[in-house]
């Protein structure tokens, strides 16, 4: 056995590290599923679905802004019982993932791992911020809230994934490493000007693939502490800024993953490469989709899954893994 794998006890360095890996999996399952519920609970509040569509477009989030007890508009696509359901599933499963992040801390530092430790610290840190954002900001309307809570949860599952293939057995850096930190700095701000997109009501501010009005944009869609105004049309210009950029991120992120992909390719890493294609261009067309049919609130969560399956995917390929022969 590999000593550096475990130096302060190497005969019992190898089943702690394998149940770390359970754990690291686990946290990184339970952090795609809250990230997953964050951004349908958002949607439903920021008006995506709702009737009469597209009137109430933007005007849910101010109306329950003002009156959490009210609920003057209907979602089409999702029932109050399952947004009921939605907060309450979101609630136990961050409060268990809390629990994980503890145990995969305590076990890095009982076992002396610092990579680890630097990890699983960095996942407890992200996750008492969340906890304290949204304690913090139940009802504020600023689009650097969705931020926050969009971009620490999805910094989470990043953690989560590289702690989990760097507890593999055989884990090394991969070759593909240096690309990975540009694919997912690429990834992040995309996903940034996602965020401000939807906080903004920007959904259908360019309604088509080659009409965009950015000379009726303004540039504070992009002032994360800019407040929507109430009232503003569901296809008002002035988001046309922040979507177009969203756009062009997106399309910036889905050339350079395409030659992530050749590279992987030759590599050997056929699924791999196979999965840095598949993912950007689904995640275009559901972008191309969504828009063509007013937002469908379930189209414009897939959107957000598939977002996550892909920065897991990209966070993945930072290391190599093989099974050792016993």
């Amino acid at each position: 056995m590999d000593a550096t794998l475990s130096p302060a006890h190497p005969p019992a360095g190898m089943p702690a590290r394998r149940w770390l890996r359970r754990l690291a999996w686990l946290c990184a399952a339970m952090v795609l599923a809250i990230t997953s519920l964050s951004a349908f609970v958002r949607l439903v509040n920021t008006g995506v679905g709702c009737e009469p569509w597209p009137a109430c477009y933007g005007q849910l989030q101010l109306a329950r802004a003002q009156s959490p007890a009210a609920t003057p508009l209907t979602q089409a696509g999702a029932s109050d019982t399952a947004i009921a359901v939605a907060r309450t599933a979101h609630r136990i499963i961050a409060s268990s993932s809390l629990v994980v992040v503890l145990a995969l801390l305590a076990l890095a530092l009982r076992q002396r791992w610092r990579p680890e430790t630097a990890l699983a610290g960095g996942l407890l840190t992200l996750a008492l911020f969340l906890a304290v954002l949204g304690a913090a900001t139940r009802s504020s309307l600023l689009p650097a809230v969705t931020l926050g809570n969009l971009l620490a949860g999805f910094a989470m599952l990043v953690l989560a994934v590289r702690l989990a293939r760097r507890s593999a057995p055989g884990a090394t850096a991969s070759p593909l490493a240096r690309w990975v930190w540009v694919a997912l700095a690429l990834c992040f701000v995309q996903m940034a000007l996602g965020g401000l997109v939807s906080s903004g009501h920007a959904g259908l501010s360019c309604p088509a693939l080659g009409s965009c009005d950015v000379s009726s944009g303004t540039w504070r869609t992009l002032n994360p502490w800019f407040v929507p105004v109430a009232g503003t049309a569901p296809d008002h210009a002035g988001g046309a800024i922040a979507h177009l950029l969203h756009r062009a991120a997106g399309l910036a992120l889905s050339g350079f993953l395409a030659i992530m992909a050749w590279r992987a390719w030759r590599m050997q890493r056929k699924a791999a490469a196979l999965a840095l294609v598949a993912l950007p261009l689904l995640q275009v067309g559901l972008g191309l989709g969504i828009i063509a049919q007013q937002l469908p609130l379930a189209g414009t969560w897939a959107h957000n899954l598939v977002a996550a399956l892909l920065v897991a995917l990209v966070a993945a390929l930072g290391t190599s893994t093989q099974q050792r022969p016993r």
